[in-house]
């Protein structure tokens, strides 16, 4: 995987301009043992209810990137430790919640990518909630399913189309 999104940002100025191209706010914190991530976007959206987190991750990743519009809440977890072993073993690229998450030494023992708010050590509801494939805002940008997701130490890019 060789892409800084540094780079894409310089190279792609005019996709930045018309919003094609977007950065996420820098309020994202980076978890699991991949600082570095990319893949296409499959979105949910939930609120303090993980149920329909397990049943995605639970498929086939095929190298996408879940982007997972919680509504920015700090007062419960979205992914625990056995969501991220959900996510490495099923092959999903990365995950990206705009909440918390909790079992942070568990989750920095996977090979994936987290970013997330935080961590909480209450866990989520499981009434099975929430919308799959939808237009999702995470920190007021937003994120449709099929967009391409770059991660790096840098920040976190979404883009409409693949840059790299």
């Amino acid at each position: 995987m060789h892409f800084a999104t540094t780079d894409i940002c310089d190279d792609n100025a005019a996709l930045l301009e018309d919003g094609t191209l977007a950065v996420l706010p820098p309020v994202f914190l980076h978890y699991g043992q991949h600082k570095k991530f990319s893949g296409r976007a499959s979105t949910l959206k939930v609120f303090e209810d993980n149920a329909l987190v397990r049943s995605v991750l639970e498929t086939p990743g095929n190298g996408n990137v879940l982007v997972i519009d919680g509504g920015g809440s700090m007062r419960r977890a979205l992914v625990g430790g056995q969501l991220g072993l959900l996510a490495q073993n099923n092959g999903w690229a990365g995950i990206v919640v705009y909440g918390c998450i909790r079992d942070c030494d568990e989750i920095n023992a996977c090979a994936v990518g987290v970013r997330a708010l935080g961590a909480h050590p209450q866990k989520s509801a499981k009434q099975g909630v929430g919308e799959r494939d939808v237009r999702v805002l995470i920190a007021g940008v937003p994120v449709a399913a099929g967009d391409w997701i770059y991660a790096d130490a840098d920040g976190v890019l979404v883009a409409k189309k693949q840059l790299v």
